[in-house]
């Protein structure tokens, strides 16, 4: 059996408050322990499980990267399943539209829409992730010659969840 020892550190208990009100942030104080038990602790962190690197590194554009672009047409940019990031970027100088949607193979789900300027040239940028689970396909529509819509498209997570880390140059 181990020994207990009370902490007196105003500092430590403010810190506490601050990162845990439910242990007495809110109300009451909580006295600080320590003991000399070693109690084993398990992290489940993605790190623990061997991948040290973080989740804004893993969505990294590198040369598994697809690009894909429609010119008055609808293509299909991407119909495997998973989680993919998606970078857009659009060019229209007429009231022609873009958009990107979700197709089921029947119907299409509309989930962005870039609209055209009578005679100004307009140039817009987007960026999402988007997840695609059995039968589904993500496609790309332009609706004029003079609206073009790029994609570039990378697979960041498998359907699962299973993390595709870039890869190497």
């Amino acid at each position: 059996m181990g020994q207990e020892f009370f902490i007196n550190s105003n500092r430590l208990e403010r810190k506490i408050r601050e990162l845990l009100p439910s242990q007495g942030g809110r109300g009451a104080g909580v006295d600080l322990s320590a003991s000399t038990q070693i109690i084993p602790i398990i992290d489940l962190t993605e790190s623990a499980s061997g991948s040290n690197l973080r989740e804004d590194l893993q969505t990294a554009v590198d040369n598994a990267t697809t690009d894909t672009v429609a010119t008055n047409n609808t293509v299909v940019a991407i119909n495997n399943t998973g989680f993919y990031k998606v970078n857009v970027e659009v060019a229209s100088s007429t009231s022609g539209n873009c958009s990107i949607e979700i197709f089921d193979g029947a119907s299409a789900q509309t989930i962005r829409s870039y609209f055209g300027y009578s005679s100004l040239a307009r140039y817009a940028q987007d960026d999402f992730v988007v997840f695609l689970s059995a039968g589904l396909s993500m496609r790309i529509v332009s609706s004029a010659s003079t609206s073009v819509i790029k994609v570039h498209t990378r697979q960041i997570a498998a359907i699962d969840g299973t993390l595709t880390d870039p890869l190497n140059f």
